[in-house]
């Protein structure tokens, strides 16, 4: 019987081998995003220290703005790349390095990183 590959399985074997060429630093930390079917969520990382420095989530920029967006399309997505931008300007960050988390580099994540750079985060 032949199997179906699970999906997630293979993108975090993909989401693996980014990681071993990207790492964040105290001085450029790293963008880290994860999509699910409802939300999606970033972070900006220091992998030396093992802490996160600013995150932004669909769930609670969409509910800040209470507009009639979805928390799950791309219109959640610029505004999360957005307040990511803004809370790592308020940390004093302005390079980054993008880790778009195995996921490819369409739709959702571009969005979310088109806006991360409009707001002034480098990358």
């Amino acid at each position: 019987m032949i199997s179906k590959p699970v999906r997630n399985k293979i993108r975090l074997k993909r989401h693996e081998r980014i990681r071993n060429h990207i790492s964040g630093t105290p001085q450029i930390p790293r963008l880290n995003v994860f999509r699910s079917n409802k939300h999606i969520y970033a972070q900006i990382i220091d992998d030396v220290n093992g802490v996160t420095l600013a995150s932004a989530c669909s769930k609670s920029v969409v509910k800040d703005i209470e507009e009639n967006i979805s928390t799950s399309g791309i219109e959640a997505a610029k505004k999360v790349g957005e307040a990511v931008a803004k809370a790592a300007a308020d940390k004093g960050i302005s390079k980054v390095v993008f880790d778009r988390g195995g996921y490819v580099y369409h739709g959702r994540i571009k969005a979310l990183a088109d806006a991360a750079r409009e707001a002034g985060l480098e990358f």
